[in-house]
């Protein structure tokens, strides 16, 4: 009795350490899919544990008619991320999801997805602004001379130059980020599943007003004399929020970051809203227009080599430049 203990101590340990380790964006996406399988259980008076293969396909069907909590239908994109966690979060609550059944709903999301677009419906977003050089010259004109205006232009300037995610600079500490004669090396956690440190080099560039070595450079210089002494230490945060009255409120997260990209583009006139994926789209199109080799795109931004998603972000150019059309007369 005591060894059955100790082993059903061990598995809960296990599933905390687990679930301590788990991204927290991972941690808050697989939260939302289970409040809206929460919502659709209710609304289909279903009990929640039962994860059959009609109350799956049921579930993605109704997602993208009247999902939302605003009663309109989700993006199947959105849909599919959404599933997924909810299936994830089943399992952890006990319930036996069968692959089969879980491959069913999914086999219906994507039938459903191309009648919505043969009745004409677009939903979503689409892919993100990327990010371009004549962007960031209205972004840096357009910062206040405050220490948010510098901490504004340090966080898009570094960012496009090593391919930030939203996560990316929220999770940086001051010590991750080294000064070097030739310029930046940024240490970046990276990997969706599997974490690993990357370390970006970003060189000085040639016009001072858009160079991201020397927006680091002055926005720690005025975070060291605005702000207390703490900030400035290797163990704070890389970029701190700061209050409309210069006050340092914390460590930047994800959100604020997304929504720092998205205000510092406004600002600047941008006619189409960066979003959190704007910088990082932006290094893999500019890099690609200007020649670079998408091996070495790829490592600066810490994408698999022969990553998809890199290659539909390169298509982006391609699709211009080696085209049936181009030239022709």
């Amino acid at each position: 009795m005591e060894t059955a203990r100790r082993l059903a101590d061990a598995e809960t340990f296990a599933d905390e350490v687990q679930r301590r380790l788990r991204p927290a964006n991972t941690t808050d996406t697989y939260a939302k899919a289970w409040r809206v399988w929460e919502r659709f259980c209710a609304a289909q008076s279903f009990p929640e544990l039962e994860a059959t293969r009609g109350a799956l396909v049921a579930f993605v069907v109704w997602m993208l008619d009247r999902g939302q909590a605003n009663g309109k239908g989700y993006a199947a994109s959105s849909a599919g991320t959404i599933l997924a966690g909810a299936v994830v979060e089943l399992r952890r609550h006990g319930a036996e999801v069968g692959r089969d059944d879980q491959a069913q709903a999914r086999t219906a999301l994507e039938a459903a997805a191309v009648e919505l677009l043969k009745a004409g419906e677009r939903r979503g977003r689409g892919q993100a602004a990327a990010a371009g050089v004549p962007d960031l010259y209205r972004v840096v004109r357009a910062c206040p001379d405050t220490l948010a205006g510098a901490r504004d232009k340090a966080l898009v300037l570094t960012g496009f130059h090593y391919a930030s995610r939203a996560q990316d600079p929220a999770s940086l500490l001051a010590g991750d980020v080294a000064l070097t004669p030739r310029g930046l090396v940024v240490s970046v956690l990276t990997g969706k599943t599997k974490h690993s440190v990357r370390d970006a080099k970003i060189n000085y560039q040639s016009d001072p007003e858009i160079c991201p070595v020397e927006a680091w450079k002055a926005y720690r210089a005025r975070l060291a004399t605005e702000a207390e002494p703490r900030w400035s230490e290797p163990s704070a945060p890389a970029f701190v929020g700061v209050d409309r009255h210069g006050n340092v409120t914390g460590g930047m997260v994800p959100d604020s970051v997304t929504r720092a990209v998205k205000r510092i583009s406004v600002r600047a006139g941008i006619a189409i809203a960066w979003t959190g994926h704007s910088l990082r789209i932006g290094l893999a199109t500019t890099g690609r227009k200007n020649g670079k080799d998408a091996v070495v795109i790829a490592d600066q931004g810490g994408w698999a080599r022969h990553s998809r998603s890199m290659t539909g972000y390169f298509q982006r150019v391609d699709g211009w430049e080696d085209n049936a059309t181009a030239g022709l007369t």
